[in-house]
């Protein structure tokens, strides 16, 4: 271990990745900060105040930046001048092809990482499968449809949980500096493919509707979302529709040695809580 007897800052350690990093890192008995504005230690982007005591004797950093690119090399800067010496950045994966509406905070977070001059890696994950149970699409799957701007190709969901623990082998261990990792799940699957088997592990009908680009914008709209975000969803799948983030990787196998875990291994395994009863 590279990080004994120092701490490890987790951006965003309430977070989707942020908490499963967290707990790995403490099962292997590594001191841990988790940091957000409501967690353990206090940590808020638009309050630099509390950069410096969150970064106080941290020798390595999860970084997950904010939406809002500006803080972000400021922000590094800083971290390396408070001796951080290793950086691993959440990112996502097909970022570059996304434009400006969606992945800005991500992509600044790439640039100032490889700018720090300290150890960097990135990890650039596919979409989670936690997404069907935590966010975005947990509600419409309870109510029975998931209507998307797909264009019928396929995704590689990858597990959170496989994200995490490829988050805390780079946090910890020597070897992957200056690398950038594509984290996907081990197949890719139609979306349609993918509710049917979330609908197989739930026991009930869960539709899924293919739907044009206006219309989804439509869709989010009348659902009240706001503009940035309509604009940003909309820009991811236009990524996904160009096939930027189809192709399966072993990325997962590379770092950790094994087989991420598939789509129907997590299915059924959160199911039995009711999560899409």
């Amino acid at each position: 271990m590279t990080t004994t007897g120092k701490d490890i800052l987790v951006l965003g350690g309430t977070g989707k990745t942020g908490r499963r990093v967290v707990r790995r890192l403490r099962a292997a008995g590594e001191r841990v900060r988790a940091a957000s504005r409501s967690g353990e230690v206090r940590f808020d982007w638009s309050d630099p105040g509390t950069w410096e005591p969150a970064l106080a004797g941290a020798s390595a950093v999860y970084l997950m930046a904010p939406e809002d690119p500006a803080p972000v090399a400021d922000f590094v800067g800083r971290a390396v001048a408070a001796g951080v010496g290793r950086f691993v950045a959440l990112s996502g994966r097909g970022v570059e092809h996304t434009g400006p509406d969606f992945g800005r905070g991500m992509a600044a977070g790439e640039r100032a990482v490889r700018g720090s001059g300290v150890e960097w890696t990135v990890i650039r994950p596919n979409n989670f499968h936690q997404n069907f149970d935590e966010d975005l699409w947990h509600r419409p799957l309870r109510e029975g449809r998931l209507a998307l701007p797909t264009g019928g190709v396929p995704e590689p969901f990858v597990d959170a949980e496989d994200v995490a623990e490829v988050a805390a082998e780079l946090l910890t261990r020597d070897g992957y500096h200056g690398r950038v990792y594509e984290l996907s799940g081990p197949e890719a699957l139609p979306w349609e493919a993918a509710v049917a088997t979330i609908a197989r592990a739930a026991g009930r009908p869960i539709r899924f509707v293919e739907l044009a680009p206006e219309e989804y914008a439509a869709e989010l709209r009348a659902e009240g979302w706001p503009e940035e975000t309509v604009a940003g969803l909309g820009a991811m799948f236009a990524a996904q529709r160009a096939g930027h983030m189809a192709v399966p990787t072993d990325d997962v196998l590379r770092v950790l040695g094994r087989e991420p875990r598939g789509l129907g291994v997590y299915a059924a395994w959160v199911a039995p809580a009711g999560v899409w009863s």
